[in-house]
């Protein structure tokens, strides 16, 4: 059980049963009565958020959360599968799940999936991933501005901005967390 006074940015725990996040907080002390605590949430399934006040003898259940390294295989029309790696049991994620890193996603990528009750309600992938160019335009000699970069489609589908000097074909490592460029890869 956690305590109003627990309350915190990050902090995991349950109302009526599902897994709730807190994104935001602020702590109130007014000259009379008990404290507040002003927090807003994010139902951590469906991604709603909402604001709370909670007083200072308030109780939440800490949620059933558990995470588990697990390895994309396939995606076979509106389902996406990933493969425990320990014991090799499968599960099946859907598009709304993986919606804000489906571009990044690519076939064999050990991801951390985070499971509430058993069931997979999200899917954490590394900080950095590998991918192949695919298509960019050529380099054009002499093209040195400094800052400079040119659009370039990943393997995924996933469109980025790399700098001229990057060709088609070539590894790169791209920040899974802001979708961008970091450095070429030597394979």
């Amino acid at each position: 059980m956690y305590l109003a006074s627990d309350l915190k940015k990050g902090l995991k725990f349950e109302i009526d049963g599902e897994p709730h996040v807190v994104v935001g907080f602020e702590f109130k002390k007014p000259g009379k009565g008990q404290s507040l605590y002003k927090c807003k949430l994010k139902n951590m399934i469906t991604g709603a958020q909402f604001e709370r006040t909670y007083r200072s003898g308030d109780k939440f259940e800490k949620a059933d959360l558990e995470e588990q390294e697990m390895e994309y295989l396939y995606a076979d029309r509106d389902a996406y599968c990933f493969m425990h790696t320990g014991n090799f049991e499968q599960i099946f994620l859907t598009l709304d799940q993986l919606e804000d890193i489906i571009d990044l996603l690519k076939e064999n990528t050990v991801c951390t999936v985070l499971l509430h009750n058993q069931k997979p309600i999200g899917v954490t992938l590394p900080n950095f991933i590998n991918l192949v160019i695919t298509r960019t335009e050529p380099w054009a000699k002499g093209d040195t501005a400094t800052g400079s970069t040119k659009p370039a489609t990943l393997e995924t589908g996933l469109e980025i901005q790399v700098p001229p000097f990057v060709e088609e074909g070539q590894l790169v490592k791209i920040d899974t967390r802001t979708k961008e460029y970091v450095e070429r890869v030597n394979a």
